[in-house]
């Protein structure tokens, strides 16, 4: 693969394009096709890797950031992974956080007093054509316990008390089904407190 080097400061009023999504990037071995490695040594304040801010100054929509992985061809991963993005935080032997340690970290917020549209911190969607099944074994949300030590967080949310309400209808109205492994599970769930 070609290696761009620069010297110096270097400005575009458009932005950088890396091939087009009719003329893409070509590779045709295993690679990282754009990447930036680096070191920090600052004792106080943030440091970010890659820092990207879009601001909407008119009627237009889209993402500060959108990651897009397709498999069109063959089987993909055979006894590997394909993600459309995958963010990890890693503490090693002799390092330590005192504060939070998030892999990801998200966050909705503003100063608009009358909020409006549907919000959420988290959406996860699906976006299948017509006539696809999917496996028994899809999710909106899947939880896997990976590496040498398992089992060592055995909480699946940490929330706060607010969200915690007791309850005073006599029965469950409705059930949200789960996946345990291969078995089937149901969260007992009511339209009252």
């Amino acid at each position: 693969m070609a290696q761009t080097t620069f010297s110096g400061p270097v400005a575009s009023q458009n932005g950088f394009i890396g091939g087009t999504a009719t003329d893409p990037i070509v590779v045709t071995t295993s690679g990282n096709i754009s990447q930036s490695y680096a070191t920090t040594s600052a004792t106080s304040g943030d440091t970010r890797l890659s820092y990207n801010k879009l601001t909407f100054t008119a009627a237009g929509s889209g993402e500060t950031l959108r990651a897009f992985s397709v498999v069109n061809t063959g089987t993909a991963a055979v006894g590997g992974t394909v993600n459309g993005a995958h963010i990890s935080l890693e503490v090693d032997t002799g390092g330590a956080v005192s504060g939070a340690g998030n892999a990801i970290r998200a966050t909705l917020g503003g100063t608009l007093a009358a909020q409006t549209g549907t919000l959420s911190v988290i959406q996860a969607d699906t976006n299948f054509g017509a006539g696809v099944t999917v496996p028994a074994s899809a999710s909106y949300v899947r939880v896997t316990d990976s590496g040498a030590t398992t089992g060592a967080i055995t909480n699946l949310f940490n929330l706060p008390s607010a969200m915690v309400v007791a309850r005073t209808a006599s029965a469950s109205s409705h059930t949200i089904k789960i996946i345990v492994g291969s078995t089937p599970y149901y969260l007992m769930v009511s339209s009252a407190q």
